[in-house]
């Protein structure tokens, strides 16, 4: 399973997914209690507690892989029955896929009608729809937003249409190369700063908003896949112009790019990143996350102009201090990391706070997805309010940044991250569910569904019923 950014190809990885995290928990530098200056009269918007509860339904694992049970019909009616029994009352359903085929007929991409040897419903999201509504279950598509392609089998939206291959995402190695993406495996990211890319992505969602008529739609992967994207001459030639209208710096074309941003680099975990930065690093930090700000902003204008009642959603991982390698910035626009004293971002300077997309989303998916689910567990982070690889921790620092400007719904993996017991994980379900503004996600249903897809390798309906109750 890809949650989120591991992708499952059999068993979930489990194991791998823990090793990242206690490489996370090892680097973790400690945090004080924040007090930001207040902003415009107004610190944060009223908190209530939500009363929703989501399953995410990813279209590899669950329609695309052997074990998956939703194929067949009557498979999938008891499940949604099953679910709506337990206090689930909303779904997550992934209708384009990481090849950027739509499980769908569309007019702008492929349908994916059988992929791995699976071959998926004909009337696939029509029927997840209706049988959704027919529960008074809530139904939002999620969508990998800005990858068209699996370079591990050379398949996808780039392979059939050989024009958008000049948008494919650059990327630095670590001998300091530009590279294609897709030299490098795993999903063939188109670059977010293109405005065929975001013309494109635009009209897929609008597409599945006015055919289908879902609650909303949420953007998956809508980011670079890392700090080393995307270093392409459109992004140079992007960036050299932010740097001349933004600062008036008449000597941004003259840069050695892309040594200017990243001089040199090392390998860590198999990924390259920078060992040492140039003059225009924390730059091109601010502008890849405003590539991202704007197009948030010009999607969500244009999905209302046809779709006024879809709304509009985001997932991102919890760990916001390390997210904006992604370009990544769900805070609010009202939140400033670069004058937070106290809880402070390195990454950030002045006018960075204008990345923050938070007012552009009607709900924001958080993936929670950490085993220590309060502060108090760990002799190291008992005295923090803020920390990004606890649960309690970073659900205090996302209501903290994003101000409460739009609805938050914690994400817990039931698959990947490994619990000790069902108890714990109702534990946690039962903290989120109660904690946030808009309730919480549970990653995946094919966890609760497929015991060997989760560590505990039983069924986990009983785990997800008493965090509910």
């Amino acid at each position: 399973m890809k949650r989120k950014d591991i992708k499952m190809l059999g068993i979930p990885s489990a194991f791998v997914f823990v090793t990242l995290l206690s490489g996370f928990f090892q680097g973790c530098q400690k945090e004080t209690k924040t007090v930001l200056p207040p902003v415009e009269d107004e610190i944060m918007e009223t908190w209530t507690p939500g009363n929703d509860a989501f399953v995410w339904v990813d279209a590899q694992a669950n329609v695309f892989q052997g074990p998956g049970r939703f194929r067949d019909k009557d498979d999938i009616k008891l499940i949604l029955d099953s679910l709506k029994h337990i206090g689930i009352n909303g779904l997550v359903l992934d209708v384009k896929h990481n090849t950027g085929f739509t499980l769908y007929e569309s007019a702008y991409t492929q349908k994916l009608s059988s992929y791995n040897g699976q071959t998926m419903l004909p009337d696939y999201v029509e029927f997840m729809v209706n049988e959704a509504r027919s529960r008074q279950m809530k139904i939002y598509f999620g969508i990998n937003t800005f990858v068209y392609g699996n370079s591990s089998t050379s398949m996808g939206y780039v392979y059939n249409n050989p024009a958008f291959k000049q948008y494919e995402s650059i990327v630095a190695n670590a001998s300091g190369e530009r590279v294609p993406i897709s030299t490098t495996g795993g999903n063939f990211f188109l670059n977010p700063a293109a405005e065929e890319v975001q013309e494109l992505t635009i009209n897929i969602i609008k597409e599945m908003a006015t055919k289908f008529h879902p609650d909303g739609v949420v953007l998956d992967y809508c980011r670079y896949r890392g700090i080393d994207a995307d270093f392409s001459d459109l992004s140079k030639e992007l960036f050299i112009q932010f740097l001349e209208e933004k600062y008036n710096d008449s000597q941004a074309k003259f840069m050695d790019f892309p040594k200017d941003i990243v001089s040199s680099w090392k390998v860590v975990s198999g990924n390259a990143e920078p060992n040492a930065t140039g003059k225009y690093y924390k730059k091109w930090l601010y502008f890849r996350a405003k590539v991202l700000r704007d197009f948030f902003a010009r999607t969500r204008q244009e999905l209302k102009a046809v779709a006024p009642n879809v709304e509009l959603g985001a997932y991102s991982g919890a760990w916001y201090s390390s997210y904006y390698q992604q370009g990544n910035n769900y805070a609010s626009e009202t939140y400033d990391p670069f004058y937070d004293e106290e809880l402070t971002f390195s990454f950030a300077i002045p006018g960075y706070k204008e990345t923050g997309y938070a007012e552009q989303l009607d709900l924001f998916f958080s993936g929670n997805y950490y085993k220590q689910l309060y502060l108090k567990d760990n002799p190291a982070t008992t005295h923090l309010k803020y920390h990004w690889w606890s649960i309690e921790g970073s659900m205090n620092g996302i209501e903290y940044i994003t101000r409460n400007k739009t609805k938050v719904y914690s994400g817990i993996d039931v698959g990947n991250v490994t619990f000790d017991s069902e108890a714990d994980i109702s534990e946690a379900i039962k903290y989120m569910y109660n904690r946030s503004n808009g309730g919480v996600l549970v990653f995946d249903v094919c966890h609760v569904t497929v015991p060997r897809y989760n560590p505990l390798r039983k069924g986990l309906w009983d785990a997800l019923e008493n965090g509910l109750k």
